[in-house]
């Protein structure tokens, strides 16, 4: 088990990419290797063709999930040879790459030592080498992913043994057939979008532009503009325009900061907000934040201050089980069931 024993117990959860989108069975097996670990969740699992990648949400304590990972790691070395892999996602490896993410009372100290020796069980257990990104990395110019993934697994092949360009952990050459794996710790990403109340498409895209962090904006933002149609909903417009977005960490820039802005810069132009959505899940701790911030007092039961905050946000469709926490309870008493 690559968690200490002090580790073992915290509650996190990892979303591993895996560079495999088309062959099903071989998607049936890695799930498999993810969910015939006791007390972890598959929370969701996403493939798409075109990347030729799956992506894979799991949560639980951490010593079940990094033997999950570890286990779906084992998995992909066997069925996965990226000599023939091709696809449009950027990718270094198999296991292209591993997140952890602090959940609960986890603290991202603990996430980034979770990953660390994560990431050196699994290049000696494997013979691959590991790079250490986000939280997790261990010099600056491998915080960010894209650099970490910088000349994809071809130029990587080329340049591993070049001086700056040697993993972490590991060899310094690629696996035969697996490739590198990216391991990180890093906050929960929501990907959440607001829909405008007009078609304006080309409003939706100087709003991204003007909230996002690489425009001067918020922090920790992302945010783009695209035009959205939904004929099966009764909606007196053929298409909304709308804002999209990931919240890279929800405690630097709250979900309700986020909403007041975009509120405000589509006021300036004499348009309200429809709705927002939330795609996938948010950590229990995002909703109760905009609860706070809408005055839902602290002691009412958490099924009402979620209430307040899906009322605040116009969330569409919410469900208490937007939470992951709640979703991974939910999941955790259908099991036992």
């Amino acid at each position: 088990m690559s968690a200490s024993p002090d580790l073992a117990g915290r509650l996190v959860e990892s979303v591993p990419n895996v560079s495999e989108g088309r062959r099903l069975d071989v998607i049936e097996r890695l799930a498999g290797a993810i969910t015939a670990v006791a007390d972890v969740q598959l929370l969701d699992r996403t493939s798409d063709a075109s990347h030729n990648r799956s992506v894979f949400t799991l949560a639980g304590p951490a010593g079940a999930v990094s033997t999950a990972l570890e286990e779906l790691v084992a998995t992909a070395v066997r069925e996965i040879d990226m000599d023939e892999h091709t696809g449009e996602h950027p990718r270094i490896g198999a296991v292209d790459v591993v997140p952890f993410v602090p959940l609960g009372e986890t603290t991202m100290a603990e996430a980034v030592d979770l990953a660390r020796r994560f990431g050196a069980r699994v290049a000696s257990r494997f013979d691959v080498p590991v790079y250490l990104y986000a939280e997790a990395a261990s010099r600056p110019d491998r915080v960010k992913l894209a650099d970490v993934r910088r000349g994809q697994y071809e130029g990587l092949k080329a340049e591993i043994a070049q001086h700056g360009r040697e993993p972490d952990f590991g060899p310094a050459r690629l696996h035969p057939s697996a490739g590198a794996v990216a391991v990180g710790a890093r906050p929960f990403l929501i990907a959440w979008n607001i829909n405008l109340d007009t078609d304006d498409v080309e409003l939706a895209k100087r709003i991204a532009r003007r909230i996002r962090e690489s425009g001067g904006g918020l922090p920790k933002v992302q945010a783009n503009g695209f035009s959205v149609a939904e004929p099966e909903r009764d909606d007196p417009l053929d298409s909304r325009a709308q804002v999209s977005m990931n919240i890279l960490d929800f405690r630097v820039t709250p979900l309700w900061r986020v909403w007041e802005t975009v509120r405000s810069e589509a006021a300036a132009d004499g348009v309200e907000l429809h709705e927002s959505e939330l795609i996938g899940l948010a950590p229990l701790a995002a909703f109760v934040d905009v609860a706070e911030h809408a005055g839902s007092p602290p002691d009412a039961p958490i099924e009402e201050r979620l209430a307040a905050a899906a009322a605040f946000l116009s969330l569409r469709d919410f469900s208490p089980l937007m939470a992951l926490e709640l979703r991974l309870a939910a999941a955790g008493s259908s099991a036992e069931g």
